[in-house]
């Protein structure tokens, strides 16, 4: 009698590590020629990430410098949502959150997704911000993890408890 197999999806950023990528990004923005005298700033309150600058331009390449050292920290870009430049005075800036969870319009795409073009056998469920995918078959589990590797999706995902 074969059990039921499963895994989860879920989209998770270690915030250890967003912090490490801010502060690194901080003492760059502080030591670099080009920034200096420009009122570049990045900073991070409560759950939003704020970059200052005197003009539109430094502002995007303090953004920049912040999304380079998330990268290098293994953090994905799709975990970031950035705003657009504003001015707020004499200085421009850009407020940034840093995304977790799927959203539920997401979680709907992602198991449409799964329905349609997944292999046949295959529940998805959504249980709050996370999916729960099960199937009799882990080959076809595998196939669905293959499946939304390959999807361009606007999250991040992580696979996780696979049993």
């Amino acid at each position: 009698m074969a059990s039921e197999s499963s895994f989860d999806v879920v989209s998770k950023v270690d915030k250890q590590e967003v912090a490490n990528a801010l502060n690194q990004a901080q003492k760059e923005v502080a030591q670099r020629y080009d920034f200096r005298g420009v009122g570049a700033d990045i900073d991070f309150s409560g759950e939003k990430i704020l970059i200052k600058a005197n003009s539109e331009e430094r502002a995007l390449a303090v953004l920049d410098v912040f999304q380079s050292k998330l990268v290098k920290r293994g953090i994905s870009l799709k975990s970031l949502d950035a705003g657009d430049p504003y001015a707020s005075g004499k200085e421009y800036r850009i407020e940034s959150a840093v995304k977790e969870g799927i959203a539920q319009d997401q979680a709907k795409k992602i198991t449409k997704l799964i329905r349609d073009e997944g292999p046949k056998g295959v529940k998805a469920t959504i249980q709050g911000d996370e999916l729960r995918v099960s199937s009799k078959s882990r080959d076809d589990l595998q196939d669905v993890i293959a499946l939304l590797k390959g999807a361009d999706l606007e999250v991040d995902l992580q696979f996780m408890n696979y049993r």
